[in-house]
């Protein structure tokens, strides 16, 4: 007869962080930025169609001329040491690192392309960790972004032998440390600013993947739904997005009605959650706004989308319609507030108090 037997609880000597980060391309080459955009909108995740209508839109209508207008923008905020994107975020995990004790290792993943995930994955198995914290680095949940990222880890996990424990940090929409972090970048800027309407820019996401996430399947895209969170839409992105508005607003001392929220780089071909930034900017304008400030926070390292997409491409379409000024405001980058709310989400899932 088998007697009782008393298991005890693993001993952690090494903690493995992941950061990851949607992706880059590995330089702003065409065909770099092919490989690249090849893989991220292959996952079903992304282009949520059916797998052979989303090859054909993929080879056929995106590939042949979208990397080559894609490569001229990355062109624009490339830098002598690689992608903004990159950078930003290895000083992050630097950042990190400084702020946890030497039994954890901290690393740095793209969703897509290099470093990639399973590489990392690599790297921080053969270091000897027992566990691995997966953080993905997107304040709003969405399936296309920390859906993906999630599933490429535990997939490129699930492959080993030997299967290291996965621990993973939600999203962080409203954290306080990140809703600090943001306030402590925006707010001297914007007092020294003085602008006549604050716009905070997301990126946006097709409808059809809103609608997905509602278990309810009636609460989504209703009216009022964005209005507070509920069980309805936990995971909603949209959701999400107008929480984070409503924090930083209160925060930074924002007036009602000199803030609102819009949606940013969405592709053509569906129906995109709305409003849309470039749609609203003339908008504005038209009602006398001359002077707007844009917060991305849907971004926590500046990148294509804020640096060209907003900096570059948003200030040339202000200036155009007549706006005197447009000012963007950075992403929490590697900023130390925010190192500090990584840190303490990691340490809260696993236990482990930072330095």
């Amino acid at each position: 007869m088998w007697g009782a037997v008393a298991f005890s609880p693993m001993t952690v000597t090494k903690t493995g962080v992941l950061l990851v980060q949607l992706g880059t391309p590995d330089s702003a080459g065409v065909g770099d930025v092919r490989r690249y955009l090849d893989e991220f909108l292959s996952d079903r995740r992304v282009l949520d169609l059916p797998g052979p209508l989303r090859w054909l839109l993929l080879k056929t209508v995106i590939l042949p001329f979208r990397p080559r207008r894609s490569a001229e923008a990355y062109e624009k905020i490339w830098t002598e040491r690689g992608s903004p994107l990159l950078i930003h975020t290895e000083e992050l995990a630097e950042a990190v690192s400084a702020r946890l004790d030497s039994a954890h290792v901290v690393e740095v993943g793209m969703r897509y392309q290099n470093p990639s995930i399973s590489s990392v994955v690599e790297k921080l198995v053969g270091s000897g960790v027992d566990r691995i914290v997966v953080v993905p680095l997107f304040p709003q949940y969405s399936s296309a972004a920390t859906g993906s990222a999630v599933e490429e880890v535990l997939r490129v996990v699930g492959e080993r032998w030997n299967v290291p424990a996965i621990v993973t940090v939600g999203d962080f929409f409203a954290d306080p440390g990140f809703v600090s972090a943001t306030t402590e970048i925006a707010k001297p800027l914007l007092d020294d600013f003085a602008a006549d309407h604050v716009l905070f820019s997301y990126h946006g996401l097709p409808e059809s993947h809103i609608r997905k996430g509602d278990t309810t399947g009636d609460w989504c895209l209703s009216p009022g739904c964005c209005d507070r969170m509920t069980t309805a839409n936990r995971f909603c992105y949209r959701a999400q997005c107008h929480a984070t508005t409503r924090a930083l607003a209160d925060r930074l001392g924002l007036a009602e009605g000199s803030y609102s929220t819009t949606f940013q780089s969405r592709l053509a071909g569906q129906k995109w959650i709305e409003p849309y930034t470039d749609v609203v900017l003339p908008e504005l304008y038209e009602s006398g706004v001359r002077r707007v400030a844009l917060l991305t926070p849907s971004f926590t390292a500046d990148c294509l989308e804020t640096i060209e997409e907003i900096g570059i491409r948003g200030r040339a379409q202000w200036e155009e319609l007549g706006g005197e000024d447009l000012l963007l405001i950075p992403c929490v980058n590697s900023h130390p507030t925010w190192a500090d709310a990584v840190a303490r989400m990691i340490g809260e899932r696993v236990g482990s108090p930072a330095r």
